[in-house]
């Protein structure tokens, strides 16, 4: 052992005072494990377990009865197993193998933590009350001038004493703490160690992240800034993020940190030169020291100088040397690291080697010494294969196991640190970026929760609480990205005392920075892990429902919602590589225990007014839970609605006629739209007579009549919209623009027809799904995504143009060259429609670049879907809200609204048949029944559709499925085998000759679907 600096009290245990050299001394039998330096007393720890003290003792900081100060080493009194000690200025803290800490020494401030009165000196170690739900050991202490730290194996961090400056990290409201209290703001973060300057604090985390909080008033905290009065919120430092920090160190108002590199940065006061980087400034961020020949192994504050040990053995010193501490020979400081050389004792024989030698560092004295190695408990860090392998192969858990499973899932720090990326990814430098692997998580949650022994040791609802406690300033909120891939989370027992105050901290408590950083991480996750998040809310939603508690936890439900809200937004966001598909968030056991037209009516009543606490739940603030028959439901309901008011409304004023009411107009409105129609010109007498209502009479029922044949039929409204339909998006309506494959339509960028054509189109469209048709939309997406109000983007132009759109998309993220201008050779100057547009008008022929592709990509989209479109889009979306309500129309996702509208190609033949039901002397097993089915299995697969139309008036499948469809069959009275097969759509009904073979069933049938598409016999 080799000691020099300031001995004036005795503190290094030898009868010398002030040395400027290193000076080897032998004044143990023990074998020393462990160093540690206070202002003017040092502690040794044993091999065994004892603590000898020296040095001054004035505050009873040697912890010994007698007052007097101490030379020689002597045993700290009553205290045995002590695994790790630190000394502040003038107190001292222990821990023992236990994982008990005790303190002794000065407590005027709190330092001791011993009780909710302090005292001004302690000289005997007394126990320090770490509160904590579960027994976790604490594994390291620090301490400050006047402030203690404690850090858990757990991975959290207690911390107590003066707070002056912030150095506790307790926030600006605690002036002086008497007793440990859990550093909220560290809750999830994965702490491997504390240190503690004069009255500043810094916590290093598993992934090489440092935080810090206390004075900063020279930049100590390497922040670029400095804040007179402290800084009193902890924070990371961000320009360690990237170097990847091992060990940290703090002076008086200086800090050093040490790399995995082997480098060695310092920040904060220079002016004795502590910072060594050959000057006497501050430095406000850390700097990397220079001089210093191979890699370093150690690093060791003193109040203002800084001892360094590199990895061959050789060491350097920099700062103050009033008290000879830099071991050069002389009392003078120094900028730069200089070289420390060690005097030998007379025949001694101790060498410098980089495996067994320690540095320790008080306020003014120094130790280097062979340290007796001793098993050290860590901080839980990763969970290795070996560890996870083990418990899964274990049929019956021993305690150890129990022990081992129950502390990972103790702490959110220890949830976190076992799941931690390796600090070498580069995902886990940048700022802001998830440092768990949520795979790897959900991956050992779903073998180890599979297994009885397991289940039954973890308990998480001590870790539920302390993040309900903390939420307000956790700075690290990856547990919350965690805990939803547990699958005790997804319990019904679970659901009312930890789902749902993990959705109360979401909605309610957590802080904006900390929410900001879910909102990315949510936005990011792959599919599988957003929707084992997604269940487990979706899942306590549904026990609420099932088990009636809607009205009675009204509040819990809402904080439910509101988290898949988010969830719901992540996944929308741009950028999401694959959605999760809609119907993950459906909740099924919403359509059984809420009534649709209450829960509108309540929406519509509240939307008018400021939510108060008695405020309902209402689902229609939250569509995407809302299942596809739901929502359909809603719109159905809302539609009949209107159409009864109508009607009331007429009723009303043909039985009380002008006069009896004051308001009542002179002649009643009709209930009904009724559209007279001539064949031959059926766009031109539709718009003529749509142009020509009132807007008022588009919400009420419709009834069309062709004059060809005046009775009133529901065949009728199929069969107009049918035609209709493929009129108008024929080409020779000239009203739209087809892509290069003629499948698909959009608005023209020059319409070729006046704009009050397409505020018609709206209407048609509004009316044929508020009087519940299928109909011909051959659109992109892009139409239904911009009548819910969500914007295009480059898929649905892939979609539409996949030539166009899968160069921009190969532009945009395949293209990695760098010189885009000059092998490309595109610019800003796009053909759209057959006409050259600028995509940005206020540089003609601007080159596309590598900075500048995204701008023209999204240019390019906004010109197809936007821009190039907007009068005549916008004329379409007026004409189409004049008839159906927006409000109940964005309940919607688009591909759920163009099912709705346009239905689906999902062809189930199967369904159909079994579905199929059979009228009068029919039965299944009856010979022509049999015949009909074979014959129709011969039919091609658009020989099935034409089927399909002539028997329902469309060719698609509703949006709900086949099942939607029943069919009935019925014998065409008074029919022979000469007769072709009839319908009535509206019913679904068949009428079916018997025929006496299947081969001239089958004729007929063809010719029937073939050639009798058009208006069907009643």
């Amino acid at each position: 052992m080799f000691c020099w600096g300031d001995g004036s009290s005795g503190q290094f245990g030898l009868n010398f005072e002030n040395v400027s050299v290193p000076t080897a001394g032998n004044i143990f039998s023990d074998k020393v494990t462990e160093i540690t330096c206070g202002e003017q007393h040092t502690l040794f720890l044993t091999v065994d377990g004892r603590i000898l003290s020296c040095g001054r003792n004035s505050k009873g900081q040697l912890g010994r009865q007698k007052n007097r100060d101490s030379k020689l080493p002597a045993p700290v009194e009553g205290l045995g197993a002590v695994v790790s000690v630190a000394c502040g200025q003038d107190h001292s803290v222990a821990v023992c193998a236990s994982g008990q800490v005790y303190s002794w020494g000065a407590g005027g401030e709190g330092q001791l933590g011993i009780g909710l009165t302090t005292v001004s000196k302690v000289p005997r170690p007394r126990p320090v009350p770490i509160p904590s739900p579960l027994p976790i050991t604490v594994i390291q202490v620090a301490c400050g001038n006047s402030h203690s730290l404690a850090l858990t194996k757990g991975g959290q961090v207690f911390s107590w004493g003066f707070n002056s400056h912030g150095q506790l990290g307790l926030g600006k409201e605690v002036a002086l703490q008497p007793i440990p209290a859990l550093v909220r703001s560290l809750i999830g973060v994965p702490v491997t160690q504390v240190a503690a300057g004069g009255t500043h604090t810094l916590a290093l985390t598993l992934p090489g992240l440092v935080y810090c909080c206390g004075a900063n008033k020279a930049g100590q905290l390497g922040l670029n800034r400095v804040d007179e009065k402290g800084r009193f919120n902890i924070c990371a430092v961000p320009a360690l993020r990237v170097l990847g920090v091992s060990f940290i160190s703090c002076g008086e108002a200086h800090s050093a940190v040490l790399t995995k590199g082997g480098q060695v940065f310092t920040f904060g006061e220079g002016s004795q030169g502590q910072l060594g980087h050959n000057a006497s400034a501050n430095e406000l961020l850390p700097k990397l020291v220079e001089g210093m020949d191979g890699l370093v192994s150690q690093i060791a504050c003193g109040s203002h100088h800084t001892l360094v040990l590199g990895s061959s053995g050789q060491l350097w010193a920099f700062g103050s040397g009033v008290k000879g501490q830099l071991g050069t020979g002389i009392t003078e400081g120094c900028l730069r690291p200089t070289s420390v050389l060690l005097k030998r004792a007379p025949g001694g024989t101790a060498t410098v080697t980089h495996n067994d030698m320690k540095i320790s560092v008080g306020w003014n004295s120094n130790f280097i010494y062979t340290a007796e190695s001793s098993e050290r408990e860590q901080p839980i860090g990763r969970l290795d294969k070996a560890k996870l392998q083990k418990w899964l192969t274990m049929e019956q858990g021993n305690a150890e196991a129990e022990r081992g499973i129950s502390l990972m899932f103790s702490t959110s720090s220890s949830l976190v640190a076992s799941f931690t990326k390796t600090s070498a990814s580069p995902s886990t430098k940048a700022a802001g970026a998830l440092r768990v692997d949520l795979e790897a998580a959900s991956q050992a949650f779903d073998q180890l929760f599979n297994i009885p022994w397991i289940r039954k040791s973890v308990n998480i609802l001590p870790l539920v609480d302390t993040l309900r406690d903390s939420a307000a300033v956790i700075k690290s909120p990856e547990i919350f990205m965690i805990l939803p891939t547990i699958p005790l989370l997804h319990d019904d027992q679970n659901v009312m005392n930890m789902v749902m105050a993990l959705a109360i901290v979401i909605d309610e408590d957590l802080n904006e920075t900390a929410m900001n950083s879910l909102k990315e991480w949510w936005s990011s996750m792959e599919t599988n892990i957003m929707t084992k998040h997604i269940l487990m809310w979706k899942n306590a939603l549904s026990f609420m429902l099932r088990n009636g508690l809607l009205v009675t936890h009204n509040p819990g439900v809402k904080f439910l919602l509101e988290a898949l809200k988010y969830l719901h937004r992540a996944n929308k966001r741009a950028g999401r590589t694959q959605e999760v598909p809609a119907s993950t968030f459906y909740v099924e056991e919403i359509i059984d225990r809420v009534i649709p037209m209450d829960d509108v009516e309540l929406w519509r009543f509240w939307s008018t007014r400021e939510d108060t606490e008695v405020t309902p739940v209402i689902f229609c603030r939250y569509p995407f839970v809302l299942n596809l028959i739901c929502k359909m439901a809603i719109f159905n309901s809302n539609a009949l609605f209107t159409k009864v008011v109508h009607k009331l409304t007429h009723w009303q004023t043909v039985m009380y006629p002008s006069g009896t009411f004051p308001d009542n107009p002179e002649s009643p409105p009709a209930p009904i739209f009724q559209l007279a129609l001539r064949r031959p010109s059926l766009i031109k007498d539709t718009f003529r007579q749509l142009g020509a209502a009132d807007h008022d009479y588009f919400k009420r029922e419709l009834v069309v009549q062709f004059v060809e044949d005046m009775k009133l039929s529901l065949v009728n409204k199929r069969d107009f919209f049918l035609h209709v339909f493929e009129e108008l998006l024929a080409a020779e309506s000239e009203m739209f623009m087809y892509n290069d494959t003629k499948t698909l339509v959009w608005f023209p960028a020059k319409p070729r027809v006046e704009e009050k054509s397409y505020f018609l189109f709206g209407v048609l469209c509004g009316m044929a799904l508020y009087n519940h048709n299928i109909v011909h939309l051959p659109f992109p997406l892009a139409l239904f995504k911009k009548m819910v109000g969500v914007k295009p983007s480059l898929e649905d132009l892939r979609e539409f143009d996949p030539v166009v759109g899968g160069s921009l998309r190969y532009l945009l993220e395949d293209y990695t060259d760098d010189d885009v201008e000059e092998n490309l050779d595109l610019t800003f100057t796009v053909i759209w429609d057959d006409q050259k547009v600028e995509l940005d008008p206020k540089e003609t022929g601007k080159p596309v670049t590598s900075t500048n592709k995204k701008q023209f990509v999204d240019a390019y989209v906004n010109l197809a879907f936007n821009r190039s479109v907007e009068k005549v889009f916008e004329e379409f979306r007026r004409g189409f809200f004049k008839v159906c309500d927006r409000d109940v129309v964005e309940l919607f996702q688009p591909e759920e609204l163009r099912g709705v509208m346009v239905g689906k190609e999902d062809y189930d033949w199967d369904t159909l048949k079994q579905n199929t039901v059979y009228v009068g002397e029919y039965h299944a097993r009856h010979p022509n029944i049999i015949n009909f089915w074979e014959a129709f299995e011969e039919l091609t697969d658009n020989q099935k559709k034409a089927f399909l139309l002539f028997l329902t008036g469309c060719d698609r499948v509703p949006i709900l499925g086949m099942d939607k469809i029943q069919m009935t069959v019925a014998v065409l009275q008074n029919s022979t085998e000469l007769h072709f097969p009839e319908s009535l759509t509206c019913h679904f009904l068949l009428l079916l000759p018997i025929y006496p073979s299947k081969e001239m069933l089958l004729a007929r049938l063809k010719e029937a679907v073939a050639h009798n598409r058009g208006f069907w016999k009643e």
